[in-house]
């Protein structure tokens, strides 16, 4: 499958793959509306509670659903809420086409090539081991460095002024 996708010049790649990502994150968003339609039908909302989610859904939604896409892990979850929290369509498509074309782009470029370089790996080529080694060594400095920014920032002292009682 992977050789067969990785064969096609990069249109159809991208047009594989776009259609791939568009059915699986749709397909995602109308289970969590069926879900909710279910919910609501036999045990009601939390008036309050629910209306604030949604307005904060539909107000931060679309880019969560749009970088999604860059993700691993937490896509689907995404979608689901997603279609959970009644997200209108008008906010959700375009959101989850900008996603997948994304998506489409960056697999169908880099994604295949690291994939291959797995394969390579696992059939003993020295060159894929060298890409995986990057690969990981990339990510691990790229978490130790963000792990490292969150850290500073959540143990520096407020700038706020503290109130005199």
């Amino acid at each position: 499958m992977l050789d067969t996708l990785a064969a096609l010049p990069f249109w159809q790649a991208f047009l594989a793959l776009f259609a791939s990502a568009m059915v699986r994150s749709n397909g995602t968003y109308w289970v969590g509306r069926g879900a909710i339609a279910g919910w609501r039908r036999h045990r009601g909302t939390h008036g309050d509670v629910t209306g604030r989610a949604e307005t904060m859904l539909r107000r931060f939604g679309p880019f969560a659903v749009t970088l999604s896409y860059l993700t691993v892990g937490i896509q689907t979850a995404i979608h689901l809420t997603t279609g959970v929290m009644r997200m209108p369509l008008r906010y959700y498509l375009p959101a989850a086409i900008a996603g997948s074309a994304v998506w489409a782009v960056l697999y169908a470029t880099v994604g295949l090539a690291v994939v291959q370089a797995w394969l390579a790996a696992e059939a003993g080529s020295w060159w894929g081991v060298a890409v995986l080694v990057l690969v990981v060594v990339a990510v691990a400095a790229w978490l130790a460095t963000r792990r490292r920014t969150h850290t500073r920032t959540r143990t520096q002292p407020s700038e706020r002024p503290v109130p005199l009682e």
